[in-house]
């Protein structure tokens, strides 16, 4: 018996088949991005879930924007990045990474996206000056990683609520009770009473305690777990850095780029350039 399917509907069938076989949780875009390198190419898919890293993403692309861009910072076992607008006519010794376009993108974190190997992340600037954790409108960098064990990830998971506590620390000592608390310390000491500093240094210490604790220590879900064990990839950057698409066909590649000789800045002694298209 022969049934005639429309072609549209069977392409969406295999999609959301695929989708539901690969345990990926995520909606993928239509348009299909291209990376070319000379060490090969990758394809790409977008995720729905991050619009607004996708619809920059792709007006980038659009622009033609990161044509000719480098590699610029490649760190094997862990990511490849790229992005910085300074990168197109740099010079060998140039230090890069620090390039910007003049506005961030606001951070679209999903729980239910991990950082395996594949994964599309957008590059931010460091916890203390980006608080929000908002992503670099142009850099991002392509997961590597490696597979992890059981004692890997529970050092991940105390690495984790270290940062979230050194986070609330910085926080609460900006505040106005945290100024005051550490003016009266400094004071204190500088009059050698010691025993009353000790007191207002535990009473600093209890206070940021008191706001780290408000959230639940981070705890790797079943379903990470299982990734990271089975597929690797970078656990300690889950609900940092924002995810936003992943690597469809070509995963070798991010392999050969990692496994480039680099300086002591992690910037591959040879240009990697790359050229990113829509895939027609």
């Amino acid at each position: 018996m022969k049934f005639n399917v429309n072609s549209q509907i069977l392409a969406l069938l295999f999609s959301v088949l695929g989708t539901f076989f690969s345990g990926n949780a995520q909606t993928l875009s239509k348009e299909t991005i291209v990376i070319e390198t000379k060490l090969g190419k990758m394809k790409l898919k977008l995720y729905e879930e991050t619009p607004l890293h996708k619809a920059n993403f792709l007006k980038l692309v659009k622009e033609s924007f990161y044509d000719s861009l480098l590699f610029h910072r490649v760190i094997n076992n862990f990511m490849i990045q790229g992005g910085d607008h300074l990168s197109k006519r740099a010079k060998p010794l140039d230090s890069l990474g620090h390039g910007d376009i003049g506005y961030t993108i606001p951070a679209e974190f999903n729980e239910k996206i991990f950082h395996t190997k594949g994964k599309l992340c957008a590059a931010r600037e460091s916890d203390d000056i980006n608080p929000k954790f908002e992503s670099s409108a142009s850099q991002f960098y392509i997961v590597m990683g490696k597979k992890r064990t059981l004692e890997d990830l529970k050092k991940y998971e105390d690495r984790i609520n270290k940062t979230h506590f050194t986070n609330c620390a910085r926080e609460f000592m900006k505040s106005e009770e945290g100024k005051n608390l550490k003016t009266l310390y400094n004071k204190l000491k500088n009059e050698n009473k010691t025993d009353s500093s000790d007191l207002v240094n535990k009473l600093i210490e209890e206070k940021i305690q008191s706001i780290h604790l408000k959230a639940p220590l981070y705890k790797f879900s079943d379903a990470q777990i299982k990734a990271y064990t089975e597929a690797g990839g970078t656990p300690h950057l889950d609900g940092s850095y924002t995810v936003f698409g992943e690597v469809i066909s070509g995963l070798e590649v991010i392999d050969k780029i990692a496994q480039v000789k680099t300086d002591k800045r992690d910037r591959p002694l040879s240009d990697i350039r790359m050229k990113i298209f829509i895939e027609k």
